[in-house]
């Protein structure tokens, strides 16, 4: 989901687990994420770090006329996301660092989910604003592990999430880049910056984000990092199974969950 010569890893993986994870989290948040998300019949939009398709999807839904170019590292995600997206989509094996595009080839830019996985978010964002057209459009969404709280609250629980948190960062990424997309976007150059806080609150009443995101997004997320964790030794076995039973308990009846996603919008 990166750029090929990128130095940082992708922390998921690749696996069936993790493509069953995207999609749960795209098709749950859609609503949250895309509001507001539509381009012009004809305006030419780059994805960056497209995956498996899972936004793009989405994308395509809101903006059935633009002309649609993603990108991605892997070409098993690539061909995954050819089998998953029945539309006109462009897609290519590209680097994000070094973009095969011409200076201004593109209206609007969407980047969701890849700035976290980088070592360098500004070069990046400064290399995209090459290929912006001038009064073009870029959106940036990202997450940001460090805002999610819940009940019932458990020490037990924070500790296998700052697994994730901690396995990132010694990749390169940053698990709590969410809270820096304005800055980011604002060191890159870009102007009238916007952002704004995509919240998610999962409770019983609402059972198709209990299992769509507590469950099947964010649990998942962090369980899938559990041989790395191991491996590092930042949990025994038993702190581990402790976390991820806590985990599960805030999307049993009674318990809730709550995280916050970052979106800005800007122009060159």
């Amino acid at each position: 989901m990166t750029a090929i010569d990128s130095p940082t890893a992708y922390v998921h993986g690749y696996g069936p687990h993790e493509t069953r994870r995207l999609g749960d989290q795209a098709d749950t948040l859609a609503s949250l994420l895309h509001a507001g998300t539509a381009y012009p019949a004809g305006s030419r939009v780059l994805e960056v770090g497209c995956g498996i398709g899972a936004q793009t999807a989405h994308l395509v839904a809101s903006s059935p006329g633009a002309q649609i170019v993603a990108i991605d590292r892997s070409p098993e995600s690539l061909a995954t996301a050819r089998a998953r997206v029945a539309a006109p989509v462009e897609w290519l094996r590209a680097d994000l660092f070094d973009l095969p595009f011409a200076d201004g080839e593109f209206d609007h830019l969407f980047v969701c989910f890849v700035l976290e996985h980088l070592r360098e978010p500004v070069r990046a964002l400064e290399g995209l604003r090459r290929v912006l057209a001038p009064g073009g459009t870029i959106t940036v969404i990202e997450g940001d592990h460090g805002s999610a709280f819940f009940h019932p609250d458990s020490p037990a629980a924070r500790t296998v999430i700052d697994c994730l948190v901690t396995l990132q960062r010694s990749g390169g990424g940053d698990g709590l880049l969410g809270r820096r997309v304005e800055p980011l976007l604002t060191a890159a150059g870009y102007r009238d910056v916007t952002t704004r806080p995509c919240t998610v609150y999962a409770d019983r009443t609402r059972p198709d984000l209990v299992a769509g995101f507590t469950r099947n997004t964010f649990i998942a997320m962090v369980a899938g990092v559990r041989a790395e964790a191991l491996a590092a030794g930042l949990v025994t076995e038993t702190e581990w199974r402790r976390g991820i039973d806590a985990l599960h308990r805030t999307a049993e009846d009674g318990g809730t969950f709550h995280y916050t996603f970052f979106k800005g919008t800007a122009r060159k």
